[in-house]
């Protein structure tokens, strides 16, 4: 007995890396897996059924319960027809988990429209897609004691602002914004919804040097497999408290994001007087800020 015995859950992105990490554990932990990678490569090109049907396979000859699918997150009718083959296979369906993604790196000045556009469609269009058709789902049940679970992938990229990333930066941090709203619409039909920020050595994070990559003890630490407990305890029934929360996790730790919040202001009678307000904003906000301004300013 596990603890996602009896569970039925969707990941995205299963093929490779966190996404089969954690559709193997969930496989293990009792839970029914629908394998969802679409099976691109690193830019989202040259789509493969392989990588998916592997990892359902493997799944299956371990004594799990899986089925592979390759549709695209991206595509609204490819989502709706994946989590409709979820309930289509077990009757039903409790736990999302959106991992998918690619990458196309440029500095905002050389980015591309076309860059912009394709990795934003896959992460936040395609985390829509998979929370507004499991979403739907779960409100024709009206089940407000359900224990249905919604978990979004972030990255440091989006939370800490990754220069060289704007596209996968702007992607990640509105899916966060995304969490936020499913947590706060969706609590009357036995919903939660929380992310994940990610630690982990993968092909998404192929441009850390090749040396830190090979060593032993890191590269260990590192190991998509070490994300996948928190996940594991988010999609379970036991989790009911946590909700519109941002979870760190990776290596040999666990982590709790705050929540945006302003952290001093000022306040006037009136109209601020824009012949003064900058002293005063100064006064009240520079230290806080330190010196996370622009390089040279003081």
């Amino acid at each position: 007995m596990g603890i996602l015995d009896g569970r039925v859950a969707i990941v995205t992105g299963a093929g490779r890396g966190i996404g089969a990490s954690v559709a193997k554990r969930f496989a293990g932990e009792g839970a029914s897996v629908v394998v969802a990678d679409l099976g691109v490569a690193l830019d989202g090109t040259e789509p493969n059924a392989g990588p998916a049907e592997e990892v359902a396979r493997e799944i299956t000859a371990s004594g799990g319960k899986a089925i592979a699918n390759s549709g695209d997150v991206g595509d609204h009718e490819a989502a709706e027809a994946l989590v409709r083959s979820a309930v289509g296979a077990y009757g039903k369906l409790d736990v999302v988990v959106n991992v998918a993604g690619i990458l196309r790196d440029r500095m905002i000045f050389n980015m591309a429209a076309e860059d912009w556009d394709a990795v934003v469609r896959v992460h936040l269009r395609g985390t829509f897609n998979i929370c507004k058709h499991a979403a739907a789902y779960w409100r024709e049940l009206r089940d407000p004691e359900a224990h249905h679970r919604i978990i979004n992938f972030t990255s440091v990229s989006g939370l800490h602002g990754a220069p060289g990333q704007p596209n996968y930066a702007a992607a990640k941090l509105g899916i966060v914004g995304l969490t936020y709203s499913c947590a706060n619409a969706l609590g009357r039909y036995g919903v939660t919804a929380n992310a994940i920020s990610p630690l982990a050595f993968t092909r998404m994070s192929e441009s850390i040097p090749d040396e830190r990559r090979r060593a032993g003890s890191e590269a260990d630490e590192r190991s998509p497999d070490n994300v996948v407990p928190a996940v594991v305890y988010i999609a379970s029934e036991a989790s009911d408290w946590l909700n519109g929360q941002v979870v760190a996790t990776g290596g040999y730790r666990i982590g709790l994001y705050n929540r945006p919040q302003v952290i001093n202001q000022i306040v006037s009678r009136g109209p601020f007087d824009v012949g003064s307000v900058g002293a005063l904003m100064e006064q009240a906000f520079k230290p806080l800020v330190g010196g996370e301004g622009r390089p040279g300013s003081r």
